[in-house]
């Protein structure tokens, strides 16, 4: 990855600027005020590089959450390379449920960082869909899914997570609703009659 300016940055510029997303990221999840000297100081940065590489807390919680949008959509094409169809895009529920509840701080920073800048409301949004829309384009190539299934529907299908309490023991309740989809998704699957 190279700087914001385009340009490659050293080995050990890169490193610190991982280190500074991870324990943001971290540090974020616990707790969206988590104050950035603290975060500097965990990363093993001084403040000088810290703000070098993040001039501002939204520009590190930004930077943060596209990580690992990132992270989570290219899951999506290893799923759908790795595993069948069906069970790619159920694991990428997982992760999907993962990245929206085990990270719930970092949510709220989000926010903040967004309504501070103006920027999108759902920074990343268009890339979860063509990940959901890769998923289920594979499952529907098999025929393991009803046909017809969009992102949209797909989107409404899972709302349900975002119900779920971040702060309670939220993974067993994840597995039964998304199990419970899934079986939703695969009724009437060309592929299973």
């Amino acid at each position: 990855m190279g700087s914001r300016s385009g340009t490659p940055q050293r080995s050990d510029a890169q490193r610190n600027r991982e280190r500074i997303l991870e324990v943001a990221l971290a540090e974020l999840s616990r707790s969206p005020d988590a104050p950035l000297s603290v975060i500097a100081k965990k990363a093993g940065v001084g403040q000088g590089t810290f703000y070098r590489n993040f001039p501002s807390r939204e520009a590190l919680v930004l930077e943060v959450h596209w990580r690992e949008v990132r992270q989570l959509t290219d899951s999506a094409a290893e799923l759908v390379r790795s595993r069948e169809p069906d069970q790619a895009l159920r694991a990428w529920m997982d992760a999907l449920t993962h990245f929206a509840l085990a990270k719930s701080g970092l949510a709220d920073a989000l926010r903040r960082a967004t309504s501070a800048t103006g920027g999108p409301d759902r920074p990343g949004y268009s890339l979860v869909v063509a990940a959901i829309d890769l998923l289920l384009d594979a499952n529907h190539e098999a025929g393991t899914i009803r046909p017809g299934v969009t992102a949209d529907d797909f989107v409404l299908a899972i709302a349900g997570i975002w119900q779920l309490d971040p702060e309670g023991d939220w993974r067993p309740r994840a597995t039964r609703l998304l199990d419970l989809v899934m079986d939703g998704l695969r009724a009437g699957a060309p592929g299973r009659e």
